[in-house]
């Protein structure tokens, strides 16, 4: 599917100062700061059109939460859905996930959602995907102690990929389900495209625990 363009998308965004964190590197070591208080933080990477985040954050009002997208046009569609909503414990961010270190400090963060991200289904882009050896690296700097890693795909290739990648990196797997939805998992949170496709297969997911 083409992402369509919003023109002047990130200035819109910036005209939200209550979900929108423009500049973020200048929290970095500081994001408990931005929510004022230190509840634990949860990061979704690629939040799509914003369901899981909205919904989680609403549910868990004793969690931050903090919805990352390389698009700031996806993202304005996610500030659409929340911008007349009371939501204290979400902020919103234009971030590309390679460049984490950038923006978090070491082990600010407790869990990260990883949601239908893209397969790249090519061997030579698998670089790319999200959980490639350098991303994992990546998370483990900015995850607490024992901070986690949920992952979703309806792509059996990418979740294969993932538990071998997650493996060789020395993540502890648990919780792995082939069928998410026939395993009926509580309290489980569906994504837009989750509650779409989910009746042409299998939804995999994965928990993986850094270790300490």
């Amino acid at each position: 599917m083409r992402l369509r363009k919003v023109k002047n998308a990130l200035e819109k965004l910036r005209q939200n100062k209550t979900y929108f964190i423009d500049n973020p590197q200048e929290h970095i070591k500081e994001w408990e700061k931005v929510f004022g208080n230190s509840y634990p933080i949860h990061m979704e990477i690629g939040c799509g059109k914003g369901k899981f985040i909205y919904e989680m954050a609403k549910n868990n009002p004793n969690i931050n939460y903090i919805a990352i997208e390389k698009y700031d046009s996806v993202l304005l569609r996610v500030l659409e859905k929340i911008e007349n909503e009371t939501i204290p414990n979400l902020k919103l961010v234009v971030l590309d996930a390679s460049n984490l270190k950038n923006y978090f400090s070491s082990a600010e963060i407790s869990r990260i959602y990883i949601n239908f991200s893209d397969p790249w289904p090519k061997s030579t882009h698998q670089k790319r995907r999200l959980t490639y050896k350098s991303f994992l690296e990546s998370y483990a700097y900015i995850l607490k102690s024992e901070g986690e890693i949920f992952q979703k795909t309806d792509n059996r290739k990418l979740f294969e990929f993932s538990l071998q990648s997650f493996s060789e990196q020395g993540w502890i797997l648990s919780n792995i389900s082939l069928d998410l939805h026939k395993d009926a998992l509580e309290d489980n949170i569906m994504t837009e495209f989750e509650e779409k496709w989910s009746k042409l297969g299998p939804i995999y997911r994965l928990e993986a625990r850094k270790r300490r």
